[in-house]
């Protein structure tokens, strides 16, 4: 029996391709530009132009939303640059803050040097303070390798802050003059209109940053304002250091002696360089 042959799919397809592509060439050259398109014509074109704008809306859209990622993605990497970049600026600034602040604190420390031109003067950097034990003692990165000894008196130019109490080679311990257990009751002078008055700091008060200082017995008129320095009576402590000035005047109990509260002249909360003192003859 005579069998049918069936065509293949792929010459069938070359040959509707090629159909096509024969009609199109003889419409080409058919056709006149100017002649004016019949009925069927007219309606192909429509349905054709339909048919492009419906098949090519998903992939003008697809297009236009690539581009709309590809241009935020943009965006959202030029924001990150620019944040970065003020992050960046924020920090300079913020280490240009500190920078300047610490220039400033040196600076002063040198002036300090000059004023304390008759003494032996270390300088030193404040490199640990407990949180608990804030108000009594600081650690320095000076020890005896630099010359520092036990009980040298301490400062910054603000005032005296307190005196050496332990040393080792490299760093030491210093007791702050705010510690409500200096073992010392430290002499101060107060200035007054013709001369001074005599008085031991007995104790720190660190919420109002004031000391007490009491055995005043003179009846003098003492200034809120006046300056309050240490006498240099003792071995610790040179005379002349600034400690605080008079903000209050009492009287005691038995109203026998006046109590004097001095607000310090150091800020305690703010300790990042200090100077050792030692006196010429050690």
């Amino acid at each position: 029996m005579y069998k049918k042959r069936k065509i293949d799919k792929r010459y069938l397809f070359i040959l509707i391709v090629i159909a096509i592509a024969l009609v199109l060439v003889v419409l080409a050259t058919s056709l006149k530009k100017d002649r004016d398109l019949s009925s069927v014509e007219k309606v192909a074109k429509d349905i054709g132009t339909v048919v492009l704008k419906v098949v090519g809306a998903p992939f003008n859209f697809v297009h236009d939303s690539i581009e709309s990622m590809i241009e935020k993605d943009n965006i959202y990497e030029k924001y990150k640059e620019l944040k970065n970049k003020e992050e960046q600026i924020d920090s300079v600034l913020s280490q240009n803050d500190n920078l300047k602040s610490e220039i400033n604190k040196l600076k002063d420390t040198l002036k300090l040097n000059t004023l304390l031109s008759d003494k032996v003067y270390l300088n030193a950097t404040v490199v640990s303070r407990n949180i608990g034990y804030w108000y009594e003692e600081i650690t320095i990165d000076k020890g005896s390798k630099d010359g520092i000894e036990k009980d040298m008196a301490v400062v910054n130019p603000k005032g005296l802050i307190g005196k050496i109490t332990k040393v080792s080679n490299y760093s030491s311990t210093v007791q702050l003059l705010s510690n409500d257990h200096m073992s010392d009751k430290i002499s101060v002078k107060i200035k007054t209109k013709d001369d001074y008055v005599y008085g031991l700091i007995s104790m720190y008060d660190s919420k109002s940053n004031t000391y007490t200082v009491e055995g005043i017995s003179e009846n003098v008129n003492i200034t809120k304002g006046a300056d309050v320095i240490t006498t240099g009576m003792g071995t610790i402590f040179p005379s002349g250091l600034m400690v605080g000035k008079v903000k209050k005047v009492t009287t005691d109990n038995f109203d026998l002696s006046k109590v004097v509260e001095v607000e310090s002249a150091v800020n305690f909360d703010d300790l990042d360089y200090v100077t050792v003192l030692k006196r010429k003859s050690n």
